[in-house]
This record gives C-alpha cells, structure tokens and sequence, in this order.
C-alpha cells in the first residue's frame, strides 16, 4: 500500500533517496499526485495543477516520468 504524505517538506526528504518520481493528473478532480518510489515504500503527495511546478522545483529525484504523456520530464530548478 502506497504510504500519503501530506507535508511537503517531509515529502521532499524523502524525494532525495527515491529511485524515481512520477506526476498523474486526475482529470475529474483536478488533482496531480506526485508519486516517489523507494527501495521499500511508494509515497504520494497529493497537490493541485497550479502548485504542481512549486513542487517539482523542490523535488530531488533523479528522475521524474509523466504518466500521462509518458516521458521523462525536467523539473524546474529552484531560484536561490
């Protein structure tokens, strides 16, 4: 069972050990799930279409998939 997590900081610690990140929208709902694949746990972090490149920015997977277009996506870099 994929584990939820709901505080995006405790999300992005767990971005920097993951394998890989995947993004699925929900069309009906309007939600994007941000999913994070360890070694041992899947974790999801559930958040809107407008936030969705606030969250990618601060995510440190190695690589990111879009589900739905099935390619590989670059997150954008965070502005220091």
């Amino acid at each position: 069972m994929p584990v939820e997590i709901r505080d995006l900081e405790e999300f992005v610690k767990i971005t920097e050990r993951a394998v890989e990140c995947r993004v699925k929208r929900s069309r009906k709902k309007g939600e994007v799930k941000v999913k994070a694949r360890t070694k041992r746990y899947l974790y999801t972090y559930k958040t809107t279409e407008d936030k969705l490149n606030e969250v990618l920015s601060k995510v440190k997977c190695k690589k990111i998939i879009d589900v739905d277009e099935g390619k590989e996506i670059k997150a954008p870099q965070a502005s220091s």
